[in-house]
This record gives structure tokens, sequence and C-alpha cells, in this order.
């Protein structure tokens, strides 16, 4: 009898068993890594010196085959007028090669964007883009690019992030993409502000089943948590020298502040800056063009005691008259501190690296060492995992603080953007809180599935108010606002390490000062007046009051209440007494195309919203998430049996960010629990021991 025989037959089973489990293991990770390992080859290409500028992967990127797609240039020129900002964006697709190309370029615009004009230019012919509902966009697109014609097509994917797509660039041949946008300017602490994206950070996708999804261009894969992710997320150049002549970008500024101005700024770009007269400036880049990389941004103050604190904008369209009305109420009175627990979020993910973990550090260090006695903190970080500092909140005693400064000062970027589990540890739920509860989240929001992280914070918010903080030169200003505002907080952003101190000082005197609470808007005849937010949001230091809203006439007064530091707030501003202004129904209608969005988040049927924002996105020829434009030459110009290649442009990296911690030193992608390069790795090792088992084991029995 051999020694097979003589065996125990359950131990046998056992270490089959075993050995197929571990191989099993093994090649679900390989099989799970295959196809993302197809997405590396842009990364491995550049890496090994042969992409060279222009040169990018087609969409199919299975075929593994690299042409040289349209080079892109975009010049911008922005005009302000009061509180209103209209853009006019001017993309040019170079075709540099002998084939026939159809670009897709992946680009960001402000969250609160309006986008509401597309125009196609070839040489002297204009075509007027038309705004469809976006199943039809796609049809009448591809219908326009199989047929040979000249097309352009506009795209939303998420509230600042768009697609613009062009098929049928001739060899050697330009094709120049107009958009305009308008968008409401930000007020705080006493400046106005304007912020143009220039760059979509690569985002983390969560998620571990691959699904068909939205189709696109990007390195993501669409999963069960984000469906769309090969749409936000277009290729990415790795860092090299000459990157500053791909997708270099031109601006100018027509400022109209509409009262003198005591100084403008822009922090993170040189500018140079021409007086006009008093109130108004023309602003353009110092470099003349400059690498898309990081985030611009302008400031302007106006001269001491010149901040308007009514501003009534209307225009007349249609038979309606559209309205933007600013309240800024006055500071608030002093007020006896109240005790509060307040917990410190920061995201130690791989996006974080380099300066933006630094400025985290900084910011949230300086913020423990302001916590007062009576205080109580907790401290989260969180990456591919979350974890707390404390068990539960503890008193702001001087040990204690200093512990967790010195924590914090450890802290490194690693790993992905597991948000939610943050939050889930942050919010508790409580509506029955004992003292002010305030979560202060330090983050760049690199995160693709916005939308559910919003659902978790509407419900396990409770009592709590919600801070976001936007770390780094290209933060997801679409999170950022909206989480703040769901959370009934505010946003703060901090660019550069030398603005740390200044933004959180300003964000120390919301924390610690009294909102403006139970705010109404009472207008003279509310069943005639169709009013933007429904329900104003608490206000904090600083902050003005913004309505958008729809009227049938211009007669009486609207009122304000509200109640600060016990005290009763009012305010009354004459509905005739109005400045002229265009672009007040665009807006009014990018507002109300929010709110109902919002309302699917609230129970509301998607299919009734869908038709009532196709219905309004229409009648202001708006881009949103169900509507595109598209732009057709009528002349088909690509012969018959031409070939068509298509090119997804890339991105550059956010600047500051460091890719082998985003993408891993062998262009390990963001996306899933796990890093793709060590599960192939892990798969590969498991493979290697499962067949040792085996071979063991058929040693052993032999």
């Amino acid at each position: 009898m051999s020694a097979r025989e003589k065996s125990s037959p359950a131990r046998l089973i056992m270490l089959d068993l075993v050995a197929f489990v571990v191989m099993a293991a093994a090649m679900g990770l390989i099989a799970a890594i295959t196809l993302a390992a197809v997405t590396l080859l842009f990364a491995s290409q550049a890496q090994a010196g042969e992409i060279r500028e222009g040169t990018l992967l087609l969409r199919r990127i299975e075929s593994q085959e690299t042409i040289h797609a349209p080079l892109l240039s975009t010049e911008v020129v922005f005009r302000v007028s009061g509180l209103v900002l209209r853009a006019h964006v001017v993309q040019r697709f170079e075709n540099v090669q002998d084939d026939w190309v159809e670009g897709v370029y992946v680009f960001p615009l402000p969250e609160n964007a309006a986008a509401d004009r597309l125009r196609m230019r070839l040489g002297e012919r204009v075509i007027e883009g038309a705004i469809q509902e976006r199943g039809a966009a796609k049809r009448t697109y591809e219908a326009a690019k199989l047929s040979g014609q000249r097309a352009a097509r506009l795209d939303q994917e998420r509230a600042n992030i768009f697609t613009a797509s062009v098929a049928n660039i001739g060899p050697r041949e330009t094709i120049v993409v107009e958009l305009e946008y308008q968008q409401t300017l930000r007020y705080e602490s006493g400046r106005f502000s304007m912020r143009f994206p220039m760059v979509v950070g690569p985002r983390y996708i969560p998620g571990n089943v691959r699904m068909a999804g939205s189709p696109g261009s990007g390195w993501g894969h669409n999963t069960e948590r984000v469906a769309d992710a090969a749409a936000i997320t277009p290729p990415v150049l790795r860092p090299r020298e000459g990157a500053a002549s791909i997708n270099p970008v031109s601006l100018t500024v027509e400022l109209d502040a509409g009262v003198p101005l005591e100084h403008v700024i822009s922090p993170y770009h040189r500018v140079n800056v021409e007086t006009i007269d008093a109130s108004r400036r023309r602003i353009t880049l110092a470099a003349g063009a400059v690498l898309a990389d990081r985030d611009f941004e302008l400031q302007w103050s106006p001269s001491l005691g010149q901040t308007p604190q009514v501003a009534w904008f209307t225009e007349e369209k249609d038979g309606r008259h559209y309205g933007l009305l600013m309240v800024l109420p006055p500071a608030a009175p002093e007020a006896a501190r109240l005790p509060r627990e307040v917990i410190y979020v920061i995201d130690t993910s791989g996006s974080m690296g380099g300066a933006s973990i630094r400025q985290a550090r900084d910011a949230l260090a300086l913020a423990l060492a302001r916590l007062a006695p009576e205080d109580q903190f907790n401290v989260i970080e969180f990456n591919s995992e979350a974890q707390a500092l404390f068990p539960q909140a503890r008193p702001a005693d001087a040990q204690t603080v200093r512990r967790a400064i010195e924590w914090v000062r450890r802290l490194e970027a690693r790993g992905g953007t597991e948000m939610a589990a943050a939050l889930h540890l942050a919010l508790d739920g409580r509506d029955d809180v004992e003292r002010v509860r305030q979560v202060v989240f330090l983050t760049d929001g690199a995160v693709g599935n916005e939308e559910a992280l919003f659902r978790l914070i509407r419900s396990r918010l409770g009592g709590s108010r919600l801070f976001t903080v936007g770390i780094g030169s290209a933060p997801n200003s679409h999170f950022m606002s909206k989480a703040a505002r769901l959370g009934r907080g505010t946003f703060t952003y901090i660019g550069r390490i030398e603005e740390v101190g200044a933004r959180m000082r300003e964000l120390f005197a919301k924390l610690e000062t009294p909102v403006l609470q139970g705010l109404e808007v009472h207008w003279p005849e509310p069943q005639r007046v169709e009013a933007w937010p429904e329900r104003v949001p608490d206000l904090y230091a600083g902050e003005p009051v913004i309505i958008k809203a729809a009227l049938s006439e211009l007669a009486g007064e609207v009122r304000i209440t509200g109640v600060r530091g016990g005290r009763t707030w009012d305010a009354r501003v004459p509905l005739a007494a109005h400045r002229g202004a265009d672009g007040m129904g665009t807006l009014w209608a990018r507002e109300k195309v929010s709110a109902l969005l919002d309302s699917i988040r609230d129970g509301a049927p998607e299919a009734a919203v869908r038709d009532e924002v196709i219905r309004l996105a229409s009648a202001h020829r708006l881009v949103t998430r169900y509507t595109s434009f598209v732009a057709v030459e009528a002349t088909p110009a690509r012969p018959s049996g031409t070939p068509l290649k298509q090119a997804a442009l890339p991105t550059h990296l956010p600047q500051g960010w460091e890719y082998d911690k985003v993408f891993g030193a062998q262009g390990e992608l963001p996306q899933g629990a796990s890093g793709s390069f060590f599960a192939l790795l892990s798969g590969l090792l498991a493979l290697m021991l499962g067949t040792l088992l085996l071979a063991a084991r058929d040693r052993r029995y032999a």
C-alpha cells in the first residue's frame, strides 16, 4: 500500500482545499488587475521616454497604439461686473499629423458655472451650438462623426467637470471651440474673489466590481460605486521637462467692481494689473501663458467703507424679471464663547503627498493649539482606512493637545481616499448635542463618488456642523462647497503654505462666532415669486445673503429676517431700486437646476426631475447632467473610407502633487481599496504559494 493510500483522506482533502483557495484568490487578483495594467501603458511609455509632446493614447487602449493627437491651447477672457462674472473660453485643437482625428478633452469649470453657449469655428465659418437632451446630442454627434462631418459636443460629467469632443479634425487643421459661462462671485471676509480651475486632479475611484457604466476615455474603470469613472479620469502626464508647451492657458480679466478698489491680488500666479480708473482694472498673466496645473484665483478688496451692504441686479427676459440679491449682515455682536466639541478630520491619502500634506499638518496644528480648556476634541486621519486618535472626544487640556499635535506632525500621505469611513467616524447623527459640535474636514476632495458622500453627510449630520478646508493647488471645489452647504458650515481654501495662518484665522472667526440663524425671505407677493435657495442656510461672520429670484413685477420691497446672538436682524430692499445686468435669468435657472438635482437626494423621483431639468435647461440653453451642446458642420469633410483615430488629450498633474504618491512608483492607479501594483504582486506570490503547496502535496503522497 502506497503512502498516499495510507494517508488520511480528510487531511488530503484539506490540503487540496487550501491550495485551491490560495490559487483561486491569486487568479482573482490577477484577473482584476489585468485590465488596469493595460491603462498603465501611457505611464510606462512616458517613463521609458517613448511619449513625446503631443503624443497621446488612443481611447481604444486595448489596441496599445499611440498617435499624435491634437495639440490644445486655451485662451480665456473674464468680464466681471459687480457680483457677476462672464467667461469666454476658447479652445484650439490643432492636428499636427496626417491622420484624421477626434480629440476628447476632460477639463474643469467652476462648480457654480452656468455654461450657456457653444460655437465651433472653422476658419471664417462659425457654427452655433444647439442644446439637446444628452442622449439626443450624443446621437447627433456620432452620426456626424460617422458621416465625416466636423462636429463638437460639450457634456457635463460633474458640476465642475466637462468633456469637449471634437470630431473629424483634418490633417494639419485647427478647429476652434468656444464656450461661455456665467457665475456668481464669492464674497467673504471683506473681499471678492473669482476662481478658474485649470486641471482635473486624479480622482480616487472606490469599488471593486467592474461595470459597463458610462463610456469615457479615462484611466479609471466604472465600478458599482462610481458608474462613470471612465469619464472623469483623463490621462495624466508624468511630470517631465518640456511639458510647459502642452495645454498652455492664457487669460485676461476685465474687472469692473462698481466701487473704488483698495487691493487686487492673484495669490497663485504672477500677474500684470493695469489701472483704468478707481473701480476698474485689467489683469493679465505676467508669463503670457502658463501650465494648466493649478487653479487661478483673483481677489479684490473695496476701499474702506465702500463694501456694498445691499446689491440688487435685475434682467427682464420673456416677460419675467430675474434678479440677484445680495445683503451683507452687520458684524456679529460680542457673545460669550460657548464650549465646543470639535472633530478634526485630515486626509492622508496619496493625492495629499508633497505640499498638500504639509499645509494640512500646519493648518491642523494651528487649529489644535487654539482650542480652549473647556472644549473637547478628537482627530481622525483617513487614507485607505480611517482611524481616530482617541476612542472618543477628550477635554482640550495642555497635555492632550500637545500629544495630538505631535501625532499630527508625524502623519504622512499614502494609500487611497476612503472618505466615507472618515465621515462615518466624524458624524454620529445625534441631534441632542450638549455642546456646539463642529467637524473640520481637511482634504483635497480628490474622489469620484461625491454623490454617495453627499447622501452620507445628509443622513448622519444630526446636530453637527461640517466645515470643509480645501488643500492644495487644485481641490475638488464641487465636493468641498456642496459638502459644506449640506453640513451647514463653510468652505475655506488654502492654496499655499504661506496662507495657512490667515485662512485658519478666518475659519476660527466662523467657528467661534454666533451664526445668523432662522433666515427668512419675505417677498411682497410670494405666490408670484420663485426664489432660490428656497431655504436660506445659516450664515457665518463676513458672509452675505445671496438670493436668485424670478418675479412677475418689480413692486414693493423684499424683507429678510434672522436672529444672531439672541438679537433680531432685519433688512429691507425696495425692488424698484435695482441695477440692470445681463445673465440674471441664466444664473436663476442654474440655481434652480441645482436645487432640482438636490431634491433627488431627498427622495424626489429622478424621472420627474430629469424632465423638469431638460425643460428648464432647454429654455435657458444650459449644459446640465441631462442636456448637452452639439454643433455640426453641414458638409462632410473626411473622405469616405478614410479612418478616424480617437485620442484622449492628457492633463497635467496638479502642481505640488507627487506622481508616485498618486499612481505609485510603478504607475499604480488610485482606484479601489488597495493599490493595483501591490495587488498584482500579492496575486503572483499567492499563485506561487498555491503551486508550491500542490507540489509538496504530490511529493508527500506520491
